[in-house]
């Protein structure tokens, strides 16, 4: 079936979408972002490490909050705090023609994905493989299922792993507001300040002790060991 590329149709298709589909952090609504939020306990020590997700053409957003589950529409702990916008159009394998919310359809079949007809076909297809596997905090975690997602979908051509990933969102990612940016920082500065004022130099011992073993532990799992950590 050959598909029309109308430029006037897809010029209208395109304005649809733009109109329906807008970011709404009050309605935690994030259509076709990354988004983060700090974790308990971890967070109050290394501010940079939190839980991550993919949001949907809709903007709902999924995470892998367990074993075998795959969470949709409530971010575990609590809502995003920072959210990163993708461009389909650039930084994808999928063009803008290629949405769920668009009247016309084609197959892409590439190595990311097999047979792509839209951005949630992609997630989708992540969401039913790591609905089949174990969480475990240190090989196949949140940034597992993202990274899984983003390589599908060939963001920046692909290559993605939980260390570049959470390093990208650092970098980049955006604060939905200035509380977001408080609730994500606050705690750390409160316990940080905490420790050095009672512990001194045997909290500043521990707090690295801590923080070299967990980034240590995946930047070795990533880039030493070859299938240590799922993507």
């Amino acid at each position: 079936m050959e598909v029309d590329f109308d430029p006037e149709k897809l010029g209208m298709m395109e304005g649809k979408f733009s109109q329906t589909m807008q970011i709404d952090p009050k309605g935690g609504r994030f259509p076709c972002s990354i988004v983060w939020s700090p974790l308990p306990v971890i967070s109050w020590f290394i501010p940079f490490i939190g839980h991550i997700g993919i949001c949907r053409e809709d903007g709902v957003i999924l995470d892998f909050a367990g074993p075998n589950f795959v969470c949709v529409d409530n971010f575990t702990f609590g809502s995003a705090t920072r959210y990163l916008p993708v461009s389909k159009e650039k930084q994808c394998c999928i063009p803008l023609s290629q949405t769920a919310y668009n009247g016309e359809e084609h197959d892409i079949r590439g190595e990311n994905g097999g047979d792509l007809r839209t951005w949630d076909d992609a997630l989708r297809k992540s969401t039913q493989e790591f609905q089949h596997l174990a969480y475990n905090l240190f090989t196949c975690n949140c940034h597992s299922f993202v990274a899984n997602n983003l390589n599908r979908l060939g963001f920046l051509s692909g290559g993605w792993n939980v260390v570049n990933l959470a390093l990208f969102i650092l970098f980049n990612g955006r604060w939905v507001s200035i509380s977001s940016m408080l609730r994500s920082i606050l705690p750390f500065v409160v316990v940080f300040f905490l420790g050095v004022t009672f512990g001194g130099f045997t909290f500043l011992k521990f707090w690295f002790i801590f923080t070299s073993i967990l980034i240590g532990w995946f930047l070795i799992g990533t880039y030493c060991f070859n299938n240590l950590i799922q993507l």
